[in-house]
């Protein structure tokens, strides 16, 4: 007996829950929706076709069965006819539309002129009239691809020159981009930007770049209603002298300088001017004092580009005797054209004073390797003589590299005594760069004694010869102070 009723009440409540709840529909497609006519589509790749989807249902939420929906599309500011479906027993219907990449393109409405085309779950009977519908304006979504930018171009860049970079942007699916993009650059730790390229019908665009040091480029693309940004690998562009690279071995400089200016314009470019206002007040008093033999109206300025030991160009500039500065210039014009570099041309004034020389200090100019000319001072190791660079005639090249003999040792270095090169130290009146510096009136007057003094003779005057030239009369003898006629005098 107890056993029956249990298994009454197990198949009573099975039926329950098969039995249809009060109210609901028994078609599964007759469920309510929204009232009115509505069109949809999920997010789709541009070019792609999207599944649009229009739901008509009436005031109670009921499905419209084979209502005649149409839909049509913006096309500039015209709506055209995309197609006519017919909505089926759930009240909805489907089309396909290919998105474009412009959302402004992807523009639909759908529209129902309130006719039911046959019974279905809407309470109007077959052919009974309704209030028409219309969606209004509907974007389409579009779902972004993925982007893909590359940057190309050399590897190396030589000083002074432009190289091309090419650019590409593309989907990740090879799709041609047609944009503006950014072309960026790293110096430091910084990017900044460099230029705004666009792309063409297929995606390229390139430039030309011309950077005077090692510099790393990207590129970054925007985001887009159907395209992702990007931002392509970085390229780095490594600058190189254009130059011959001077490879040394011994003691570097003890004294280091600051890196000089660029060079200006085309080969060495010389330019003679009177020494300007700003240059004077910083000679005065270092490389020019109350008592020196020549002033400002007598001397010169000299700014000329010379090759640098790292096989840059470089502008320089030194204080020369007005009556001898074409000389100086001509003569380091053609050490330029034969690729002969100057480790650094820097006034002397830029070395301060020195209370032991009284005049600029030669000792860290030296020390630096420094090219200079005019400083009103004493000869280094000669206390109360007067150089004959206070006269501007004179003229010190690559000075770490050719020392000096003074009474008190060789300065700046002895490493070098000994010790030649065939571009920037010379033991013989044979070397390429004395050999220069004759032809434009600078003799060398010391020879090893003094590698690296030269002194200009002025057109016109007296003939001789100097320690320097062992014996041979090569041109006029250089005009110095009695001191310096027989000794050694830097």
């Amino acid at each position: 007996m107890l056993l029956g009723k249990l298994v009454l009440a197990v198949l009573s409540l099975s039926l329950a829950l098969a039995a249809p709840a009060v109210g609901a529909p028994a078609d599964r497609d007759q469920r309510e929706h929204a009232p009115g006519l509505h069109l949809t589509a999920p997010p789709t790749y541009a070019g792609e076709p999207a599944p649009v989807t229009v739901v008509l249902a009436d005031a109670a939420g009921q499905p419209v069965v084979g209502a005649s929906v149409r839909v049509e599309r913006l096309v500039g500011e015209e709506w055209r006819e995309l197609a006519v479906v017919v909505t089926d027993a759930a009240g909805s219907a489907t089309l396909e539309a290919v998105l474009g990449r412009d959302p402004a393109g992807n523009v639909v409405r759908a529209t129902w002129d309130g006719t039911a085309g046959e019974p279905g779950g809407s309470a109007e009977p077959e052919g009974s009239a309704a209030a028409p519908q219309e969606t209004g304006p509907v974007t389409l979504p579009l779902r972004r691809r993925t982007a893909r930018a590359e940057l190309t171009g050399p590897d190396e860049v030589v000083d002074e020159t432009s190289v091309r970079l090419a650019l590409r942007w593309r989907t990740r699916a090879g799709e041609p981009v047609t944009g503006e993009v950014v072309l960026e650059e790293r110096r430091g730790d910084r990017w900044r930007v460099v230029e705004r390229l666009r792309t063409d019908e297929q995606g390229r665009a390139s430039t030309r770049v011309a950077p005077r040091e090692d510099t790393r480029y990207r590129v970054r693309t925007p985001r887009q209603p159907w395209l992702e940004r990007d931002t392509s690998p970085v390229h780095r562009l490594d600058n190189t002298p254009p130059g011959t690279v001077v490879r040394l071995g011994g003691p570097v400089p003890r004294r280091t300088l600051p890196r000089p200016p660029r060079a200006v314009g085309e080969g060495p470019a010389p330019r003679i001017t009177r020494i300007p206002a700003g240059v004077w007040r910083s000679m005065t008093g270092r490389t020019w004092h109350a008592g020196c033999p020549v002033g400002r109206e007598g001397l010169r300025l000299l700014r000329i580009n010379h090759w640098g030991y790292d096989g840059y160009r470089y502008r320089g500039e030194l204080v020369a005797a007005a009556s001898v500065v074409g000389q100086m210039s001509a003569a380091l014009s053609e050490m330029y054209r034969a690729g002969l570099p100057v480790r650094a041309m820097f006034r002397a004034d830029r070395f301060g004073w020195s209370p032991r020389l009284r005049g600029a200090d030669d000792y860290a100019s030296m020390a630096a390797g420094n090219t200079s000319a005019f400083n009103c001072r004493q000869v280094v190791g000669r206390p109360g003589v007067r150089s004959p660079h206070a006269w501007g005639r004179s003229l010190d090249i690559n000075t770490w590299e050719n020392p000096y003999r003074s009474s008190h040792g060789l300065v700046p270095n002895s490493w070098w005594a000994s010790r030649s090169h065939p571009r920037v130290a010379w033991r013989s009146s044979s070397h390429q760069v004395v050999a220069i510096m004759r032809r434009h009136g600078l003799r060398w007057t010391y020879g090893t004694a003094d590698s690296h003094h030269f002194d200009a003779v002025p057109r016109g005057a007296g003939r001789g010869t100097g320690p320097g030239d062992q014996g041979h009369t090569h041109g006029p003898a250089p005009v110095l102070p009695p001191e310096c006629a027989t000794e050694v005098c830097d």
